[in-house]
């Protein structure tokens, strides 16, 4: 007589993915991850209209963001060195949740109207740490998760992100204007942060890597050296190129992304020449790969079409499509949160059974298919019924794409090295969404709007043919992932 299956063995394999204590730190850290992002930009931004500061000062405050443009450069430091007796990862985590909990009560000390440079620095220290906290999580949820989990964790972090972006963007300001104050607000995040420090300490432990390590000197040397190239070569391209490259045009784009590549080059080779061990060696490890280069191309190219048409959504809706601005936020930041967190937990679950592969095919098909219904209402007559049908698909598409994609790049970084690796292909990642929107404005001036959206599906075909290509690279990354875990390899 056979006997009747235990709970646990009649959990559906879904539900046990999504039950495990390893998920539900994805969710309290990714919440934490998302907690800090509002309050060096919108927040922070609001925060100084409402003091009065003048337009040009609040514009300059935009440049506060660029910490989470460069943090692989120091993404490979925290790869090489750990806060003693606090364990691998999660060390750091307690450190810079921490440290974002005394930045948010330095700016609650702070007063806009007449200290704005501290204010400044402040939120250079808060958007530094925010980005060294992004470093730190990612490779722990890389370093953390099973194979099988990929897909979950990367859900429910999406999860915790945004809704944790609810929580310092929108709640942040009706409590900061109807109850709080600003500087009561900030130290509400501050006591969040720290009370996430206690969650860090007691998220699930990770286990040291065998990997040789090069003296502190050595590194230090490497990492001023890589930076100084870096700059310098920056610098010297941006006082070369005087007047004589246009303006808003094609040519100052496509100047300016040259510049970028040769200061990455220049940064790169002179961290070859000095010996950056912690710099060189996750590219080196990479690179060990076949068709490496392709498999950073599609990095570049997956999500570019979902970036083209999500670049002037906003200004779409209210200009191209003729609704309100109220229409727009309840419909546009509402609905299509909503529909992004339902389509990365419905992304995570279908990982949970099925190869990387094809949910990175179908979901990315389906995000190029979601476009057309910008398209739709650009041609058609205004409808209310149609423009939540057609951004709840596209950020329901979207979050699926986002949750296999997310699952692909932890699939491709090596443990060893996994801080440095996934700051690099994550920063590889938003090279379209960063550059897209002067070439979009351009395209939507020259050729109209329904024309746009039409190319917008275009640009996603290269991307999902590079992939169908890869398809073999792909499936070995997710079974040398597997192997990894298990600790056949």
């Amino acid at each position: 007589m056979r006997s009747m299956p235990s709970a646990s063995q009649a959990r559906h394999p879904i539900l046990e993915v999504f039950a495990s204590n390893r998920i539900a730190a994805m969710l309290s850290l990714g919440f934490a991850s998302g907690l800090p992002l509002a309050l060096s930009a919108g927040t922070l931004q609001a925060w100084l209209t409402v003091a009065g500061v003048d337009i040009r000062t609040i514009g300059f405050f935009a440049l506060v963001g660029l910490p989470y443009t460069f943090k692989f450069v120091w993404a490979p430091l925290v790869d090489r060195f750990e806060p003693p007796r606090l364990g691998r990862r999660r060390g750091w985590l307690i450190v810079t949740q921490a440290g974002l909990a005394l930045a948010c009560l330095a700016m609650a000390t702070l007063d806009p109207t007449s200290q704005i440079e501290l204010v400044g620095a402040a939120a250079v220290a808060l958007a530094f740490l925010s980005a060294s906290q992004d470093i730190v999580f990612d490779a722990y949820r890389s370093d953390l998760l099973e194979p099988a989990e990929r897909g979950a964790g990367a859900a429910v972090s999406v999860l915790g992100y945004r809704i944790a972006m609810i929580v310092s963007g929108g709640l942040a300001l009706i409590l900061a204007d109807q109850v709080l104050g600003w500087p009561n607000t900030y130290r509400l995040m501050a006591l969040l942060f720290a009370l996430f420090t206690v969650v860090s300490m007691v998220a699930p432990r990770l286990p040291r890597p065998e990997v040789s390590r090069a003296p502190v000197w050595v590194e230090l040397r490497g990492f001023v050296s890589m930076v100084g190239a870096g700059v310098g070569a920056f610098l010297v391209l941006r006082w070369l190129s005087g007047d004589w490259v246009g303006g808003d045009s094609f040519a100052r784009l496509a100047y300016n992304s040259a510049t970028m590549l040769v200061a990455f080059a220049a940064a790169l080779q002179a961290a070859r020449w000095s010996g950056f061990p912690s710099f060189v060696a996750p590219w080196n490890a990479f690179f060990d790969r076949r068709h490496a280069f392709a498999l950073l191309t599609l990095i570049v190219l997956y999500k570019l079409g979902d970036a083209f048409a999500g670049s002037l959504s906003t200004t779409f809706l209210i200009r191209g499509a003729g609704f309100s601005v109220t229409e727009v936020g309840a419909v546009n930041k509402v609905l299509g949160l909503a529909a992004t967190i339902v389509g990365a937990l419905v992304g995570g679950a279908w990982l949970a059974k099925r190869p990387l592969y094809s949910a990175l095919m179908l979901f990315g098909v389906l995000q190029a298919v979601s476009n057309f219904g910008y398209w739709l209402l650009a041609i058609l007559p205004k409808s209310f019924v149609l423009m939540a049908s057609a951004i709840g698909v596209e950020n329901l598409c979207g979050g699926m794409g986002t949750a296999a994609f997310v699952a692909f790049l932890m699939s491709l970084t090596d443990r060893r090295f996994s801080a440095a690796q996934f700051a690099l292909l994550s920063a590889l990642s938003a090279v379209g969404r960063v550059y897209v929107g002067p070439a979009a404005g351009v395209m939507v001036a020259t050729w109209g709007w329904p024309t746009f959206f039409l190319v917008t599906v275009l640009t996603a075909l290269p991307g999902l043919a590079l992939l169908h290509w890869l398809r073999a690279d792909v499936a070995a990354a997710d079974a040398d992932a597997a192997r990894r875990a298990t600790g056949k390899l």
